[in-house]
């Protein structure tokens, strides 16, 4: 799947089978709005430019 490819609903159904998790329809709205946000937020993340180097820190300090 490329980047451009991002089908929330074939991932839900993939992962809800391979967790064995049911499958409510009352709930399958609520699950692609989280993986929609989750992307969003990943893509945000992914697109900050980072040195090969870089290290995470080892406690984080407000």
């Amino acid at each position: 799947m490329s980047q451009d490819e991002f089908d929330a609903d074939a991932i839900a159904e993939s992962m809800l089978g391979y967790l064995g998790l049911p499958d409510e329809p009352a709930y399958r709205p609520g699950i692609i709005f989280h993986l929609s946000s989750a992307r969003g937020i990943a893509a945000g993340l992914l697109a900050l430019p980072m040195e090969d180097e870089a290290e995470p820190a080892p406690v984080f300090k407000p």
